[in-house]
């Protein structure tokens, strides 16, 4: 079967997660599942220890899944995995550069893993990031670094990012230029971006698409606007017994002299 780039590139979905299972001594993934359409991007939430870092485990097969499957642009993340990793970019919430190495080094190490990597590119992306190619990385901020990653996540023709956690310890502003890389990146359409994160206000402003992980089960996944038509936070001034209310509550905070 051809599985050339312009079919895959058809297919509908850029990430498509399966009945996925994975079972350690204390926490398990429970038939995990979601869809990333092509074009989108999806913030994938959850308190720490939901399971976040494990699903986007197995999907970069770093975690061998149980059960299920995981596909991306319709190929298996096993089977396939050395073509599927052509294509995928991945950013973590530490850098893996040696901190000796200059930034022209760093890319001296990556590019020789991707058939498809583009040294102008790379260069485009430093001038735009303000990144100087003889800096060391130990020398670079923690918003430095996670563009120097974004850098060479995205110089090799990347269709998907998958990001843990990136703005985890960036200032406001660093967050904001962030997330402004992230809708250009997405903005031909045809690019996707999965992402974890805590932090709410980043799901506001870029995600198209939430999933909602909880104790390593789904408890929501769709779009951004459905879980908002669907769910409400309610403050009130006054502790009371809500009989009435309680049945429907997914979660209440009591306080001494307030509610939510």
């Amino acid at each position: 079967m051809d599985k050339g780039i312009g079919k895959k590139y058809n297919m509908i979905n850029a990430l498509e997660v399966l009945g996925l299972c994975k079972t350690y001594a204390d926490f398990a993934l429970d038939s995990v599942s979601f869809t990333l359409p092509a074009g989108k991007i999806m913030g994938f939430v959850g308190q720490n220890g939901a399971g976040k870092t494990t699903t986007i485990r197995c999907i970069l097969n770093m975690a061998v899944r149980e059960k299920g499957e995981i596909t991306i642009f319709g190929l298996d993340n096993i089977h396939d995995e050395l073509e599927v990793k052509q294509e995928l970019g991945a950013v973590f919430d530490e850098v893996f550069f040696v901190e000796t190495w200059r930034i022209r080094e760093a890319e001296k190490a990556i590019r020789g893993f991707y058939s498809g990597w583009d040294s102008k590119l790379f260069g485009d992306y430093l001038k735009k990031f303000s990144l100087l190619s003889d800096k060391p990385v130990r020398d670079l901020s923690r918003g430095m670094k996670m563009k120097l990653m974004l850098a060479t996540a995205m110089s090799h023709g990347a269709k998907l990012l998958i990001l843990d956690e990136p703005t985890s310890g960036l200032d406001p502003v660093a967050r904001d230029e962030l997330l402004e890389i992230l809708l250009e990146y997405i903005s031909d359409g045809q690019k996707s971006v999965f992402f974890s994160t805590h932090i709410t206000s980043d799901l506001e402003r870029v995600a198209d698409f939430v999933t909602v992980i909880d104790h390593g089960r789904i408890f929501y996944t769709g779009t951004k606007d459905g879980l908002l038509e669907h769910f409400r936070i309610v403050k009130d001034g006054i502790v009371t017994e809500q009989p009435t209310i309680d049945e429907i509550l997914v979660n209440i905070s009591k306080k001494k002299v307030s509610y939510e």
